[in-house]
């Protein structure tokens, strides 16, 4: 197997999510329409949503939508975060939910653990980078996000205009990291654009999963949060 040399990680699910907790947000959109919301609940709905959202951007990207398009998508986004936790709602009483969801204040943010685990990494000698389907711009992204100065680089569905799992955003990143794919990890949440994606790109993939979503997944390692990615990228570099 060829020599490690690169970790690349995903943003959002990741890297960073919502702040407050996204179940807190749910709650206190879903209680202005007399519904009640669970954590576990609203974390399996997403669990389904952002996969929904996957396979969207793969045929027709939310971000070349137009704004009909997007509020019926999102409509549907909703409704499925909702389903996850046994209330099933009209599209039209999900699009209400959604934007009483929007009108909370709060941001995307990196989870505790992040800086210290890319620190480290780098430490090691490795190439770290991002690749994210946000719309955004690599320095933008992560000057926003507070990681300028923590990995080496980003790449974005913003300045690549294509959307993971397609092959061509992870070669973007081999290009930027100076390394072939197989010199390459990939560490992402979602199983069709990030694990699929990368492994059709020739990178070796690395699933985390901080909600519990796949508990019994087995095809490629499967990490949990920044230290269990440590541990298995020390694995890896052993051997």
């Amino acid at each position: 197997m060829a020599e490690l040399k690169a970790v690349l990680f995903d943003m959002y699910g990741t890297l960073a999510g919502f702040d407050p907790p996204r179940e807190q947000i749910q709650a206190l959109a879903a209680e202005k329409f007399g519904l009640e919301v669970t954590t576990d609940g609203i974390n399996a709905g997403y669990h389904v949503a952002d996969e929904f959202m996957t396979s969207q951007n793969t045929s027709n990207p939310v971000r070349t939508m137009s704004r009909n398009e997007q509020w019926a998508f999102f409509s549907r986004f909703e409704q499925l975060v909702l389903q996850g936790d046994g209330h099933d709602v009209d599209l039209s009483l999900a699009g209400e939910i959604w934007a009483e969801v929007r009108k909370q204040e709060y941001r995307i943010a990196l989870f505790p653990d992040v800086i210290e685990g890319l620190d480290r990494l780098r430490e090691y000698g490795l190439i770290v980078g991002v690749v994210s389907n946000m719309n955004s711009s690599s320095k933008r992204l992560c000057d926003d996000m507070g990681l300028t100065g923590h990995v080496d680089f980003a790449v974005t569905s913003g300045e690549t205009c294509v959307e993971k799992p397609d092959r061509r955003i992870f070669e973007a990143a081999l290009v930027k990291a100076g390394v072939e794919s197989g010199e390459a990890v990939l560490i992402g949440d979602q199983l069709e654009s990030d694990i699929c994606g990368a492994e059709n790109a020739g990178l070796r993939p690395i699933l985390i999963d901080r909600y519990n979503g796949h508990p019994d997944y087995e095809k490629h390692p499967r990490v949990t949060d920044m230290e269990s990615v440590i541990a298995l990228i020390s694995q890896l570099r052993s051997e």
